[in-house]
């Protein structure tokens, strides 16, 4: 794409251009559920109609309903120009759901601009994926560039099967997202980066952070205040004050250009930044008496973890199960039920065929299975008795929502209520 069609289209872009934000309208299409890293700061939280911040939706899409409501926002606001994906969790960590609705999108209207946001850990991996794809327009959140200051920041981190916590888990992170952003950047695609400005943990590094990205290609920066979600580990921090931001920005400014008019988006947002029409497209309730696609539903899911914190365990290798129930907005933890280890290694990972049916009543009442990996026979086994499988190796949190939706999925792939 040549630099001026690239300018041309970037005067339509809200986000990109400050000169467009009060004439051309996105929509962000809330298709990626799941995420690969565990930030302080969040708390991705669904149904939640009047809190507008990152991780915030109303309801989770799959491709072809997110073209169904493409079609009718369009329809309503032609003035809308972008379609992005910022959540409620990483693009990345859902890219056959992200490309499938940028796909079906760009091909019923190939003049949409198309953007996403992401915390930049698999970039190496998909960064030719998104150049291949068209998009020219992506949003990389890099909050530091020194391990230390990353381990205040991220829990733990998710990358190709494993999980990382503390420097690790930031040195691996960072050295990802700075790869990525000049693989991007040396494509010609326009990298924006946010900074999430915590108070005593990152705010004087800050600055060596934007110069970074700069020397790597990146457009512009936008620093952005903590919101301490509730919930989240930093819900008792303060909020960074707008005065703060601006000084901050205000010192960047010289180095890189500053996003000024961020309104920190909900992951399902629609219509001009400062207009946010999102409550109008939302899934309609069903009345009371009618039926709704999609009734409420409450799975109870059986979960194998070493402490409770990961999907970290091999189903063949669990000496207890914790029982979780969850309608994909409230998750209740029920109970730890013991069981028998079957698999005591390659010899005798097949012992005694009343060992393994024994392990299975004990979880009969269960919807699904959500364990690390499972063998292809106990998998077959779990499936006989009408028990499913999610394999994960995310948090039980993220698990949990993992099964849901791939549950809900499988029950009624074209429902359209919404969650709860």
């Amino acid at each position: 794409m040549e630099k001026q069609e690239l300018a041309e289209i970037t005067a339509k872009h809200p986000c990109y251009s400050f000169n467009a934000h009060h004439k051309f309208a996105r929509m962000h299409l809330p298709v990626a559920p799941i995420c690969n890293i565990s930030c302080n700061y969040c708390n991705r939280k669904y149904d939640c109609v009047n809190e507008s911040r990152p991780g915030v939706t109303s309801e989770i899409l799959t491709p072809a309903q997110s073209l169904e409501k493409f079609i009718r926002v369009k329809a309503e606001i032609p003035h809308l120009s972008v379609v992005g994906i910022a959540g409620p969790g990483d693009a990345l960590a859902n890219w056959e759901a992200v490309t499938g609705s940028i796909r079906l999108i760009k091909a019923k209207s190939p003049e949409t601009i198309f953007c996403l946001s992401t915390n930049g850990l698999m970039l190496p991996h998909y960064g030719q994926d998104i150049i291949d794809l068209g998009i020219k327009h992506v949003t990389v959140t890099v909050n530091c560039l020194e391990p230390a200051i990353g381990a205040r920041i991220y829990r733990h981190i998710h990358y190709l099967g494993k999980y990382y916590a503390g420097e690790n888990a930031a040195e691996l992170l960072i050295g990802n997202q700075l790869k990525g952003i000049k693989l991007l950047a040396d494509h010609g695609i326009l990298v924006k980066v946010n900074i999430v400005m915590i108070k005593g943990i990152n705010d004087e590094h800050i600055p060596a952070v934007v110069k970074k990205v700069k020397s790597l290609g990146a457009l512009m920066t936008n620093i952005m205040p903590l919101i301490p979600a509730p919930g989240s580990v930093f819900q008792g921090f303060s909020q960074t004050s707008m005065k703060e931001v601006n000084a901050m920005r205000d010192l960047c400014q010289t180095d890189l250009t500053q996003m000024r008019h961020c309104q920190q988006c909900r992951a399902d947002a629609i219509g001009l930044l400062t207009e946010d029409q999102s409550h109008k497209f939302r899934s309609p309730k069903p009345e009371s008496g009618k039926k709704c696609n999609l009734p409420a539903r409450v799975y109870k899911i059986a979960v194998t973890s070493k402490h409770k914190q990961l999907v970290d365990l091999h189903y063949g290798h669990a000496e207890e199960f914790h029982i979780y129930e969850t309608d994909g907005v409230n998750t209740r933890f029920i109970e730890t039920r013991p069981t028998q280890k079957y698999c005591m290694g390659v010899v005798n990972c097949d012992e005694t065929e009343a060992k393994k049916d024994t392990l299975i009543e004990g979880i009969a009442d269960c919807d699904v299975v959500l364990t690390m990996r499972i063998g292809y026979e106990a998998q077959k086994r779990l499936l006989g008795h009408g028990i499913p499988v999610v394999e994960s190796c995310a948090s039980i949190e993220e698990g949990l929502q993992q099964a849901f939706h791939q549950l809900r999925h499988a029950e009624q792939p074209g429902a359209v209520c919404s969650n709860g």
